[in-house]
């Protein structure tokens, strides 16, 4: 497996991109503003995810995501830990990362990464999206935020 920067007149794989965030708008608007990367098998995208800096030596993982018939095959895992020397590679000191309340697997795995949660923004998916989301059961509600220091 591959993985590498999106090229400039490549089209993102939006359909990647919504797995891990419905919202086209939102998806639109950090992909002008971060750097997208996917992972490649075969000639196929099988993953992609989104770095976005945020503030001075600070930089989020935003939108990974792997496709539905790949996953559980530790590509996530690839992701987050490129997406961690990327970070490095271009200077960050902090990496952040935010998920559902919902999404159990995703924290267990950005636990597996090193990362550490340090707070919750309550009814952030109330604010933000207009539709309601489940998974697992569960309503997505607040955001989880972890970070790790590079």
């Amino acid at each position: 497996m591959e993985i590498r920067k999106l090229y400039l007149n490549e089209d993102p794989p939006m359909d990647l991109l919504l797995l891990a965030d419905p919202s086209k708008k939102l998806v639109e608007e950090y992909l002008k503003r971060g750097q997208c990367f996917i992972a490649e098998q075969s000639g196929k995208m099988v993953g992609e995810y989104v770095l976005l800096p945020t503030r001075p030596e600070t930089v989020e993982l935003v939108n990974i995501a792997v496709d539905e018939a790949q996953q559980g095959k530790g590509i996530g895992k690839q992701l987050v830990f490129h997406a961690i020397q990327q970070a490095k590679t271009q200077g960050f000191k902090t990496i952040e990362v935010g998920t559902g309340n919902s999404s159990i697997s995703q924290i267990a795995l950005y636990q597996k990464c090193g990362f550490r949660m340090i707070g919750i923004d309550r009814d952030f998916f109330l604010r933000h999206y207009d539709e309601e989301i489940y998974e697992n059961g569960i309503q997505t509600i607040d955001m989880v935020r972890l970070s790790q220091d590079l």
